[in-house]
């Protein structure tokens, strides 16, 4: 069942093929470099790029733009303490500002931060600090076909293998990543949750969750966890939570707001050396680089993202999409995950190699057949890891609607009736740091477009 209605409607346009394949060209065939205005269905990320409800509009009007003590931050500390149970908070512009706030804190030069698996921005800043990041992922994380509720879990045996060969003091972090973006956006369970926590009190390391799909990941405990079959999201996401000594946030996803982050705990000590680096590098601390009224549109996201009724929606949105594409017979990922479809675009293309990153090969594809954007989660985005060559279908929320989600399921169509003819990519600009290449680097194809495809999606 739909838990909102339409208010504010933006329109959209559909660029000819000419127009697309020109576009893509100057792209450099990096969709992240597509103006927005280029795009039909824009699913590069779920990140800040969703819809807010009348609730945050007003409270957006009602923002208090105070520098300091500013009555936005007060809603925002009351909200973090009621849904996540943390009481100090330190507000930053974006979850990357908190990554840089929090991980610039707890490592040096030397250290090893172990994930259940890093995502981009979150590898970068733990390099940055001239520290290791190392993913301890389960096994069966990164194979699109097997059928295990929580894929995303963190593998205390991967952890416990990383500290006997480097010793605990090498390790001073253990973060968890719920759900697990680069497994696919998976969950983790709340048992999961409790194994880690014991695991960093056995090397006496700092438990961090990156919480930026809480409330997902507690939909999908209530619905899979024999535990808490009759709990409530909220009492979910709680529960889970409350096992950290600090929370990572971007409020661009369960914040349900376009702009702003925190991190939070209830560690005095960890929470003033936090303020401090946030004064240096994000503003005030009762601001951290948003304007008020952000801030306070996001305290009101916090509270609606444990709504039942919005976060069932949202999910079973996402998984009815992935059926969509399942049924053309593209290979899907699964279990379908809270935020995104997940393509397994190695499979899409058997005849590109994973260096010739056919997952870039599909996203330019879907662009140019439909004006479709997704993003590359393989070989271009993470260089020297072991993962599928996965394309990403993230799902803005309360954004697209059914005749959006037939929309691409045609394109994708258009795409499998041309696989044959689709060829792979080379790198010919990359920017220094290689965790961040697929944001800005510039590739061409390896031999001459494909002829244009008949279909609904090809002008």
């Amino acid at each position: 069942m739909v838990a909102y209605k339409s208010k504010v409607v933006e329109r959209i346009r559909l660029p000819s093929r000419e127009q697309r394949a020109r576009a893509l060209e100057e792209a450099g065939y990096n969709a992240f470099n597509l103006s927005a205005d280029d795009v039909f269905v824009d699913l590069l990320t779920d990140s800040g790029t969703g819809a807010m409800s009348d609730d945050q509009w007003a409270a957006l009007l009602r923002g208090d733009e105070a520098y300091a003590g500013s009555a936005s931050f007060d809603r925002l500390e009351s909200a973090v303490a009621d849904v996540m149970g943390f009481e100090r908070v330190v507000p930053t512009h974006q979850g990357r500002g908190a990554e840089n706030v929090l991980y610039g804190t707890l490592l040096s030069e030397g250290d090893i931060a172990l994930n259940n698996t890093h995502f981009d921005t979150t590898r970068a800043h733990v390099s940055n600090q001239g520290a290791d990041p190392v993913d301890c992922p389960v096994s069966g994380a990164h194979d699109p076909e097997t059928d295990e509720p929580f894929k995303g879990n963190f593998s205390l045996e991967g952890a416990r293998a990383v500290v006997d060969e480097v010793g605990p003091e090498r390790v001073p972090l253990v973060i968890l990543t719920i759900t697990n973006n680069s497994a696919a956006g998976q969950p983790v369970s709340v048992e999961n949750t409790r194994r880690v926590r014991a695991f960093a009190d056995e090397i006496d390391a700092t438990f961090v969750i990156d919480a930026c799909r809480f409330a997902e990941n507690a939909y999908f405990v209530t619905r899979r966890e024999d535990e808490f079959a009759d709990a409530t999201v909220a009492e979910v996401a709680r529960e889970q939570l409350g096992h950290a000594d600090a929370l990572v946030m971007s409020g661009k996803k369960d914040g349900l707001v376009n702009v702003g982050g925190f991190v939070a705990t209830d560690d005095e000590a960890l929470f003033e050396r936090c303020k401090q680096r946030a004064i240096l590098y994000e503003g005030f601390p009762t601001y951290g680089g948003m304007a008020g009224r952000d801030v306070a549109a996001m305290a009101v996201g916090l509270r609606e993202a444990v709504e039942e009724s919005y976060v069932e929606d949202r999910v079973e949105q996402v998984r009815e999409f992935g059926a969509m594409l399942e049924e053309i017979g593209l290979p899907v990922y699964t279990p379908t995950s809270g935020h995104a479809v997940y393509i397994d675009a190695g499979a899409t293309f058997p005849e590109i190699p994973a260096d010739e990153f056919p997952g870039q090969a599909l996203v330019c594809e879907l662009y140019r057949e439909g004006g479709v954007r997704g993003v590359e989660l393989g070989s271009f985005a993470f260089p020297e890891t072991d993962r599928p060559e996965l394309v990403r279908l993230a799902v803005p929320r309360r954004t697209y609607h059914r005749e959006h989600f037939d929309h691409v399921v045609e394109t994708a169509e258009a795409v499998l009736e041309k696989r044959d003819d689709v060829s792979g990519l080379e790198i010919v600009s990359n920017p220094a740091v290689p965790e961040l290449r697929h944001f800005s680097a510039s590739l061409e194809p390896l031999s001459a477009e494909p002829a244009t495809a008949t279909g609904t999606n090809t002008d």
